[in-house]
């Protein structure tokens, strides 16, 4: 049986036949490890902050980081208030279908569920980048960059197969790792240059759509940047801090943790980014050798300053812990997806055997079986389109980069349109402050609507001339048209499936 709860919702707590999730599986620290470590400090500060420097801002991408954790902040606000109120694995989607309404939940479920299918691909393209790399130095061999990638996806989908405990645990050490080792870059910096090369200017977060201008640093000729490219770079870092609703039903006392870790992470990864990003601009003597150094050799931005201020060994632990950092980040975001999958065939929109729990683990090992299929299935598709012959310009430029920026431009859309919802439904079910429920996620919706319009305005600098990235807007748009018509067709076709879009919650 299942019981329905004061405002339509199903408490699936109190049913017989709904397989479950590990329940109280993990705390505060646990749903931090398993958010945070999506958003991957190593690998936002190696894989963006370059791009973010020499094809954007230069010396003010700290100041675009500081900008996004201002931002971010004031969503997660009125998030932390909805995730106090209603616990459930579908995140966005259950939260945009109760504010909403189940058609627009049903978009948001399927743009979801692409978001995070698209960033475990994405991880993929660095993790290989830099393994081909890191190979090719130690042992003198070229391996494929697509073998590397699906080696990522199949080891993934081993661990991910086991109990959410063990992906903590997993995630939890590399975080530690990753941000040990990013502290020591910082310290190297600040110990050889003092204060010479800091400067106030780079974190006025004023000047962050002040773009590099076109220069010629030594023999490197560098092209006008853009400004939307360090904003997206900064927002992209973040992604996975608004996955801890998604844990909720694994979680102790959820309705207390869940909103702390939203605003933990988020700030703490907002002082953090700012920080590391702050100390990286300032390793280089002047700002145009800073430019030149992320526009023309972007993968060794982090590890020529920390060769040179800690030594060879922390160039090679460095060198190891981006692969670690990348393999982690891609986990992290498997686990999201699969919880989608998981949802959203719970709730009888995907077949019910997608939603079967593990008789021991109580993982979703089915949802996570298709999602690494589906995750194969993106690198697999982009490679046969544009070749496996090349790391840099496929893996890195292509499948890490362009993923990504379809997945974040899908992501803030959907976080727009739930700032919205959570408006809409605290205005029907009352509770909450004005700041909380009204005015944080009014300003949310408006501020992440103008970063999609930025971030559509300026695909031609984001994705060069790449023929994907010209589609990602309509690609993006096909995946919501797509689920707000297949809401609209299980009305009909299948009422008791609509009735329980995104309304299914675990109040035990």
């Amino acid at each position: 049986m299942t019981m329905e709860t004061a405002r339509g919702t199903i408490d699936v707590s109190k049913s017989n036949s709904i397989n479950l999730l590990h329940s109280k599986a993990v705390g505060l620290a646990g749903v931090l490890f398993l958010a945070v470590t999506g958003a991957a400090p190593m690998s936002a500060m190696l894989g963006n902050v370059p791009f973010a420097a020499g094809y954007g801002i230069g010396k003010y991408t700290p100041a675009a980081f500081l900008m996004a954790t201002i931002v971010l902040t004031i969503f997660s606000v009125g998030y932390a208030a909805m995730a106090s109120r209603v616990s459930s694995v579908g995140g966005f989607y259950s939260f945009i279908s109760q504010g909403l309404g189940r058609e627009v939940g049903m978009s948001a479920g399927i743009g979801s569920l692409a978001c995070y299918s698209l960033f475990e691909a994405s991880l993929t393209g660095l993790f290989a980048f830099f393994g081909n790399l890191w190979i090719s130095q130690h042992f003198g061999i070229n391996v494929p960059w697509i073998v590397l990638a699906l080696v990522m996806i199949v080891v993934i989908a081993a661990l991910a197969y086991r109990d959410v405990k063990v992906s903590a645990r997993l995630l939890g050490i590399a975080l530690i790792l990753e941000v040990i080792m990013l502290l020591i870059f910082s310290l190297g910096v600040i110990f050889a240059h003092g204060a010479t090369n800091f400067s106030g200017d780079s974190l006025n977060v004023f000047k962050v759509f002040t773009p590099v201008a076109e220069q010629t640093v030594g023999t490197v000729a560098i092209p006008a940047g853009a400004a939307a490219v360090g904003i997206f770079m900064a927002f992209w870092s973040w992604v996975g801090f608004e996955m801890a609703p998604n844990y909720a039903e694994e979680s102790r006392d959820p309705k207390r943790i869940i909103p702390q870790s939203l605003l933990i992470s988020v700030i703490g990864l907002g002082l953090f980014y700012t920080f590391v990003s702050w100390c990286a601009v300032a390793a280089y003597p002047t700002e145009a050798d800073m430019v030149a150094k992320a526009f023309s050799d972007g993968v060794n931005f982090f590890l020529t300053p920390i060769q040179t201020f800690v030594g060879g060994w922390g160039y090679q632990l460095m060198s190891l812990l981006i692969l670690t950092s990348s393999f982690a980040c891609g986990m992290a975001f498997h686990n999201t997806a699969s919880r989608y999958l998981y949802s959203l065939a719970r709730e009888g929109v995907l077949p019910q055997a997608i939603a079967e729990t593990h008789d021991h683990h109580k993982s979703p090992h089915k949802a996570s079986a298709l999602q690494s299929v589906l995750a194969a299935v993106w690198v697999l598709l982009y490679g046969l389109a544009y070749g496996f012959d090349d790391p840099s310009g496929q893996a890195w430029l292509g499948v890490y980069t362009l993923f990504a920026v379809l997945g974040t431009g899908l992501l803030l859309v959907l976080q727009a349109v739930v700032s919205l919802a959570i408006y809409m439904w605290f205005k029907k079910n009352g509770g909450g402050s004005m700041l909380t429920t009204v005015i944080a996620p009014l300003i949310s919706l408006i501020v992440q609507l103008v970063l999609v319009y930025t971030l559509v305005a300026n695909l031609a600098t984001l994705g060069g001339t790449n023929g994907f990235a010209r589609s990602i807007p309509y690609v993006g748009l096909a995946i919501l048209i797509v689920g707000l018509i297949w809401g609209f067709v299980l009305k009909s076709a299948n009422p008791k499936a609509y009735e329980n879009i995104g309304h299914m919650v675990n109040e035990g």
